[in-house]
């Protein structure tokens, strides 16, 4: 049985990828910044002294890394939509991904912290630095610097893992994808592409990380240490 590739019709929709590309970026960018914010405040919770502060996080934290994201991005849209409640599909599914990166960022972000030894917080105590400068110098920076190659690729998996939203009308690379796929019927063609674009996403979301390590990590850049 022979096949005839006709990648021509694929590409003829070039600007439709582009613009799904586009959302994708749009969508990991947004969710790892706020995702980030949630997991490092999440993080400080969960090594908090109050005690409910801890298992309030714990049971967002465990909720979220042992459900599914489809499961929570359909309760977002369609679940809370049933109740009243209704959100723009591309806050929903902003949201879906920022409280789910949001909980796997606590955990990398929560080992990071408590790898900081605690000399070096009474060593900051006795040269009198405030409690802000504490937590940014001697807890929050070390830590992220610590623990930035697993934030890294937790990140870029969150690009990949966008591609879930298309399930719920995101209109992103994926959701793009399968309406050409639709109007063309070149299965095969579509997800090779499909394949290749995202492959490039993730390098340039990679070297995009490297060189923010490299810019804001200025020991580790001296010292040679891989981010």
């Amino acid at each position: 049985m022979k096949y005839h590739f006709d990648f021509a019709s694929v590409l003829a929709q070039w600007s439709l990828l582009l613009e799904g590309a586009w959302v994708t970026v749009q969508l990991s960018f947004l969710s790892t910044v706020l995702g980030f914010v949630l997991g490092a405040l999440c993080a400080v919770g969960r090594n908090s002294r109050h005690e409910l502060l801890r298992r309030a996080v714990g049971v967002y934290v465990e909720a979220i890394r042992n459900t599914p994201l489809l499961i929570q991005s359909y309760f977002l849209i369609f679940g809370l939509s049933s109740v009243g409640v209704t959100l723009p599909i591309m806050v929903g599914a902003v949201l879906a991904l920022v409280i789910n990166i949001g909980a796997y960022t606590c955990e990398i972000m929560r080992a990071g912290i408590e790898s900081i030894h605690k000399g070096q917080l009474e060593a900051a105590d006795c040269l009198g630095m405030s409690k802000v400068q504490v937590f940014w110098h001697v807890i929050l920076r070390p830590a992220v610097e610590r623990v930035y190659p697993s934030l890294t690729s937790q990140f870029v998996l969150l690009m990949l893992a966008s591609s879930i939203m298309s399930s719920i009308g995101a209109e992103e690379l994926l959701g793009i994808a399968n309406r050409i796929q639709s109007d063309t019927f070149r299965n095969f063609e579509i997800f090779l592409v499909l394949w290749v674009v995202y492959l490039a996403l993730s390098y340039l979301m990679r070297l995009g990380f490297w060189l923010l390590g490299q810019l804001v990590f200025t020991r580790r850049r001296k010292l040679g240490t891989p981010l």
